[in-house]
C-alpha cells in the first residue's frame, strides 16, 4: 500500500497523536509539508487516503495550493478514499464538498466542550463516548455542513464542530494535541491570545451597560488556563481521538 498522505499547513501544526495512532496501526504515512513549499500531488492516483491537519490561515485566502488541495479532496471523495480533517482540515473539506467557511461569531481557544448531534450516523462514529466532552480549539472561522453530510458536534458558540460523509470525517476542533503541541501554541500564539480575550463585551455575546467596554473572552483561555492539568486533560483527549481515527480507518481498503 502507498503512504497516507498527511498536510500539514504550518510548522508547529504537526500530526500530533494521529501520528501515533497510524505508528500504533502500520500505517504507511508521508508528511506533505505545504510550509515549506512541498507541491500538493496534481492527482490521488492510487494514494489510500488523505490527512489535513490545521494552519493559521483561511481556506479563503488566494494561496496557490488550495485550489490544488480541493481538488484532491473532490477526487478522493469521488473514489470513497478516507479523508480527515482537522480544524483548517475540516475547513478545507466543507469547502471542497460545496460547503462555505466564514468568520465564526467568536474564537474558540483553548479546552472548550463539544456535544454529540443526534443522528444516524453518530453512534456509528462517537460509539460510547460521553454526551459532552472536552477538546481542544483555536479557531475564528466556521464551516457549514456541505449538503449530504451529517453534523456529529457541536459547541455552544460554534454550532458546527463535526461533520461525516460516507468514508470523511471533518473536524473543526483539534483532537490532535499532544502536551507538547499544547504549551508550544500557547506560547507561539500569546499576541494572538492577548487580542482575542481583549473582546468589546458587545462581541461575546453577554449583555452590558457599556458597550464599548472590554472583559476577557469566555472562549479564550490564556496559557496558563489552558496548560492547567495539562497531562490528564491530554490523557483523557487521546483515547477520544483514536476512536474517531478507528472509524475513520474502517474505510481503508487494506
Amino acid at each position: 500500500m502507498k503512504d497516507i498522505l498527511i498536510f500539514r499547513h504550518a510548522a508547529h501544526e504537526d500530526p500530533g497523536s494521529f501520528a501515533d495512532f497510524a505508528a500504533q496501526h502500520r500505517l504507511s504515512t508521508r508528511l506533505v509539508r505545504i510550509d515549506e513549499g512541498e507541491p500538493v500531488p496534481e492527482s490521488i492516483d492510487d494514494t489510500p487516503a488523505l490527512v489535513f491537519m490545521g494552519g493559521p490561515m483561511s481556506v479563503n485566502d488566494p494561496l496557490p495550493w488550495i485550489p490544488r488541495a480541493l481538488n484532491l479532496i473532490r477526487e478522493a471523495y469521488a473514489l470513497n478514499r478516507p479523508i480527515l480533517g482537522h480544524c483548517l482540515g475540516g475547513q478545507l473539506i466543507s469547502k471542497a464538498l460545496g460547503g462555505v467557511v466564514t468568520r465564526n461569531p467568536v474564537k474558540e481557544i483553548g479546552w472548550l466542550p463539544v456535544t454529540r448531534v443526534d443522528g444516524p450516523f453518530t453512534q456509528d462514529w462517537l460509539g460510547d463516548l460521553p454526551d459532552a466532552f472536552n477538546v481542544f480549539h483555536w479557531h475564528g472561522e466556521t464551516f457549514t455542513i456541505p449538503d449530504g453530510a451529517t453534523r456529529i458536534l457541536s459547541s455552544r458558540d460554534c454550532p458546527n464542530q463535526a461533520f461525516v460523509i460516507g468514508n470523511t470525517l471533518a473536524m473543526q476542533c483539534h483532537v490532535e494535541m499532544t502536551a507538547d503541541m499544547v504549551r508550544l501554541w500557547a506560547r507561539t500564539g500569546a499576541a494572538e491570545i492577548a487580542a482575542a480575550r481583549a473582546m468589546p463585551k458587545a462581541q461575546t455575546g453577554h449583555p452590558c451597560p457599556a458597550p464599548l467596554a472590554s472583559i476577557p473572552s469566555p472562549t479564550v483561555q490564556d496559557e496558563a488556563a489552558m496548560t492547567q492539568d495539562l497531562d490528564n486533560r491530554v490523557a483523557r483527549l487521546t483515547p477520544i481521538a483514536h476512536r474517531l481515527y478507528r472509524r475513520w480507518l474502517q474505510g481503508l481498503d487494506r
